[in-house]
């Protein structure tokens, strides 16, 4: 069986092989595309913006459900692109809910109405870089027992911190595996399917988790537990965080 790319454990498949995730070499932000934008008449020299014009990808904006994961060190909180990554998105989400028939990759048998990712750990944790989870067997080898393709939208990239984005070994293999990043790291982009943006005071936990001892794989030395996942339709309130019960919590 083949490890899940970038978080993988022994193999960053596609990391690895794409030098600079194992190594931490520095990113460098891409400068994206400035979009067109319909005009009704010619702008005379005095209506000019004084600023740049937005670009394609300062607006982009997460869209569609919410995914709280309530894990042993805090909890992260993000909100899908599903516009951008569809399959992605729904995918997770029945994963997440038991809504969808896959393969035990303990047990290798056919599973149904099971939560895939509750109690789950995150196997591969690397400062300045990302957490990864979603493997039930926590050695970065499991699967849900199907693939699907990557969804690379070329205006949404690894240029913010908190990306939520899909584990692969290779293009066209996404399963069940994801990671979060704290930082930006631009060679990922346009590799790894991107379906997530997280808040900031969740890449204070992701930066958290990603700093626990570690053995030579980068898996922690005592299992980080991703509890449980909740999705939550967008404008409905959070959950109640465990670690302050007595606070409930809204998005707006």
């Amino acid at each position: 069986m083949k490890l899940r790319f970038c978080l993988f454990a022994p193999a960053f498949a596609s990391i690895i092989a794409a030098s600079a995730l194992a190594q931490q070499s520095s990113p460098v932000q891409q400068a994206p595309a400035t979009p067109s934008t319909p005009a009704t008449k010619p702008a005379a020299a005095d209506d000019l913006p004084d600023g740049p014009q937005p670009t394609q990808a300062a607006l982009m904006r997460p869209n569609g459900p919410f995914v709280v994961m309530d894990t042993s060190m805090g909890r992260i909180t993000c909100q899908f692109f599903q516009k951008q990554a569809p399959n992605a998105v729904a995918n997770f989400i029945a994963l997440a809910n038991g809504t969808k028939e896959y393969t035990d990759p303990v047990t290798n048998k056919k599973v149904r109405n099971k939560r895939y990712y509750d109690n789950t750990t995150f196997h591969r944790v690397i400062p300045e870089f990302m957490i990864q989870g979603g493997d039930p067997t926590g050695t970065g080898m499991g699967d849900p027992g199907y693939s699907f393709n990557d969804e690379l939208d070329p205006n949404l990239n690894f240029d913010v911190p908190g990306r939520l984005a899909m584990a692969n070994s290779g293009p066209n293999t996404n399963g069940g595996q994801f990671f979060v990043t704290e930082q930006a790291y631009d060679s990922l982009n346009q590799h790894y399917t991107i379906f997530g943006q997280c808040d900031d005071s969740s890449v204070l936990v992701v930066k958290t988790i990603a700093r626990v001892q570690r053995d030579s794989n980068d898996k922690p030395l005592e299992p980080v537990v991703l509890k449980k996942v909740t999705i939550v339709p967008e404008g409905q309130p959070l959950p109640p965080n465990p670690a302050a019960p007595q606070e409930g919590s809204t998005k707006q």
